[in-house]
């Protein structure tokens, strides 16, 4: 009978585990996209918004969503993803009329705010295939 209470009280405590990592997850998830949304409106309002603290922002926000959001299944396509994002954010858009400049700013500052994420994930790979 005691054994039972104890193995009872184990599941309790990893279930809480499980259930605080999952909300640090869903705030991660939420995270990301406050980003995206914040570093696409930044882009279309260059003019009405600090840059330091724009970039300081993003850059947190990248920072964040690489230690805490990302799973195992979703390293790989997002580091191919962040690499396409960064080279298309070198590309010079400003040579397209009217919207070219808003398309620049939009892809900078989400390069800023995936940078952080891609750097951090490039690490936990390398430590796991180290570690391997």
């Amino acid at each position: 009978m005691a054994k039972r209470k104890t193995s009872i009280k184990r599941n309790s405590k990893s279930n809480q585990k499980s259930k605080n990592s999952m909300e640090l997850h869903q705030i991660a998830h939420y995270v990301f996209f406050a980003g995206l949304l914040l570093a696409i409106v930044a882009g279309l309002f260059q003019n009405f918004i600090s840059t330091n603290w724009l970039i300081t922002f993003l850059f947190g926000a990248g920072f964040l969503v690489g230690l805490f959001n990302l799973t195992a299944k979703e390293t790989m396509p997002f580091l191919i993803a962040a690499i396409a994002l960064m080279l298309a954010g070198i590309v010079n858009y400003s040579l397209i009329p009217v919207i070219g400049d808003y398309i620049r700013a939009i892809l900078s500052n989400i390069v800023v705010f995936v940078s952080p994420a891609a750097l951090i994930l490039g690490f936990k790979v390398v430590w796991k295939l180290a570690s391997d």
